[in-house]
């Protein structure tokens, strides 16, 4: 079932235009959608956020009219689209189901990716995120509950994704110096790399910035300490992802590699999508994209010389990513490397990290006092007699998370304990 935009017709840049009755499209009903209907919507609205963004920093850069004047009016349908995408989440859909929603996307898409990355190194770069992303979600699940929201958690994410603890989040604030990875170049790499890192590097921006603008909106203090902890790491998420693209591809390059992305995600969307009305709009948007990325490539080629032939598999892409249960992976993931930290660009075992390294006294300074993230756990157990979980596939793989799902009696809790206070 392989896909290539290159041979596809789109919609005529001139045709893309809508009226605002157009784009303001039905929402989905958060009770009834398919989580993973809901996971798209995120996604593609995180993908889209980035083209823009992608766009705005290339039209800051280059002086040729030409090529700003193509920027602005793909820009623009970029935006419509946008919006068309971000207002299927409907308004009853509170922040903290919306966050769940954001976390679950982090897991099973970072899941998918990881085991369909070529790259050992860049499949590392995956699985290190994925079991931080991971204990996120239940962190939030468990503030879920303490916010006295109707439903539980499991209602959002169905049973397609575990609720478990993942690296605990209190040992995820490390030195930013460690959190810069290893560049790929796109010449050598895999060109399903490149389509994972800016899928992946999106997605997480989208992640930030959600948490950047609507972190401070619970009223609960410890709502807003957990959500402004989590959004700390989120940034080190993009710093982490953002550091595998290639630093030297040319503006015009990168704008069409853009473009090739959005079209092989929202092809994807649209032959997995459950919900009929909602897949119309994959649909159409991959239309539109199909005709960005033909004007990105006629001025690639023009400006920079650049073949498009020379750039993306004559073959086209053979499979669409898919969200789909990751449960045993994530399992696996957890049980190889829960307790690897990093190093500059490495990822070690924490208690293979040498006495002195910067990560044990940034961890001194911004922990501080309470830590909002285990203090969430502490308080559910205060409030409801135990932690909110949920597990389909057993027991926890992991021995000393199987009870308490906190730092204490971690290995990660002993070697960082013992670091500080040599320090």
């Amino acid at each position: 079932m392989a896909f290539n935009p290159l041979t596809e017709k789109g919609i005529p840049i001139e045709r893309q235009f809508r009226s605002w009755s157009e784009l303001a499209c039905q929402p989905y009903d958060t009770r009834e959608v398919h989580p993973y209907t809901r996971c798209r919507v995120i996604l593609m609205n995180g993908i889209e956020v980035e083209a823009i963004i992608n766009s705005h920093n290339a039209a800051r850069r280059i002086a040729d009219t030409g090529v700003k004047q193509m920027l602005a009016l793909v820009r623009k349908a970029e935006q419509q689209q946008q919006k068309a995408v971000n207002w299927l989440i409907p308004g009853s859909e509170s922040t903290i189901a919306n966050t769940i929603g954001y976390e679950q996307v982090a897991v099973d898409l970072t899941s998918w990716i990881a085991r369909h990355e070529p790259d050992p190194y860049l499949n590392q770069v995956y699985e290190f995120g994925v079991l931080e992303d991971y204990d996120h979600l239940y962190r939030y699940a468990n503030l879920m509950d303490l916010m006295g929201e109707r439903r539980k958690a499991e209602e959002i994410t169905g049973d397609l994704t575990e609720i478990l603890p993942g690296r605990p989040t209190i040992f995820h604030h490390r030195h930013p110096h460690d959190e810069l990875r290893r560049p790929m170049t796109v010449e050598a790499s895999s060109f399903q790399s490149i389509l994972n890192a800016l899928t992946v590097v999106s997605a997480e921006q989208q992640t930030m910035n959600f948490y950047m603008n609507a972190g401070n909106r619970p009223e609960d203090p410890m709502a807003r300490s957990l959500y402004l902890e989590i959004a700390m790491v989120e940034e080190q998420h993009v710093s982490h992802y953002e550091s595998i693209l290639d630093p030297t591809t040319p503006e015009l390059l990168n704008l069409a590699l853009h473009e090739y992305n959005e079209c092989w995600l929202y092809w994807s969307c649209m032959v997995t999508e459950t919900d009929p009305r909602i897949k119309q709009v994959w649909e159409t948007h991959l239309a539109m994209e199909l005709e960005h990325l033909r004007l990105a490539c006629e001025m690639m080629k023009e400006v920079d010389g650049i073949d498009p032939a020379t750039v993306f598999p004559a073959q086209g892409i053979e499979a669409p990513m898919t969200f789909e249960p990751n449960k045993q992976y994530v399992r696996d993931v957890l049980a190889r490397t829960v307790y690897n930290s990093a190093s500059d660009s490495q990822f070690v075992p924490v208690d293979q990290l040498p006495a002195g390294h910067r990560f044990f006294d940034y961890q001194a300074t911004v922990n501080a006092g309470d830590v909002p993230s285990e203090s969430v756990i502490r308080r559910h157990r205060e409030e409801f007699g135990g932690e909110y979980r949920f597990a389909t596939e057993g027991t926890h793989p992991i021995a000393s998370l199987q009870e308490s799902g906190t730092a204490e009696g971690t290995t990660y809790a002993q070697v960082v304990e013992r670091h500080t206070e040599n320090a």
